[in-house]
């Protein structure tokens, strides 16, 4: 099990996260001693935030502002992300695995090579979005806006 890593370590819910995840068995950092939490970022600010490689399996972002956030290889395996703005945001190689990202707005958003089988981006703006290398058919894309997206 690899550290938290150096710039994930000042996020003060990041390794009580770690310690959930430990305790229910799911992949995760190495929290330490610290008691564990799920994470529970509903609508929290995290503009421009650097979480790459963070492990947010099963996080609660719901209505979230990750407008311009560096997500590049973030493992968001069955997260929250409903209404979660992510406008700009880098998700190159995320793992939205059974994430739910039903009506975010993921406009101009860079999802190249990143996993969505199984989520749900019902409603969700995908307008101008780089989806390279996304495979789309386990997808839920119903009222998805995926005008001028790349794919």
């Amino acid at each position: 099990m690899d550290p938290i890593p150096t710039h994930l370590l000042h996020l003060p819910w990041y390794a009580p996260h770690q310690a959930w995840l430990r305790d229910h068995d799911l992949p995760h950092h190495d929290p330490g001693d610290v008691e564990p939490e799920r994470a529970d970022l509903r609508g929290a600010d995290l503009i421009k935030a650097n979480l790459t490689k963070a492990n947010l399996t099963k996080a609660n972002l719901t209505g979230a502002d990750l407008a311009g956030a560096d997500l590049t290889k973030v493992n968001l395996y069955g997260a929250s992300l409903g209404e979660a703005y992510l406008y700009e945001a880098d998700l190159t190689e995320a793992n939205l695995t059974g994430a739910n990202l039903y009506g975010a707005d993921l406009t101009k958003a860079d999802l190249t090579d990143a996993d969505l089988t199984r989520t749900d981006l019902g409603d969700a703006d995908l307008s101008d979005t780089n989806l390279t290398g996304v495979d789309l058919s386990d997808t839920v894309l119903i009222g998805t806006i995926l005008d001028e997206t790349n794919t």
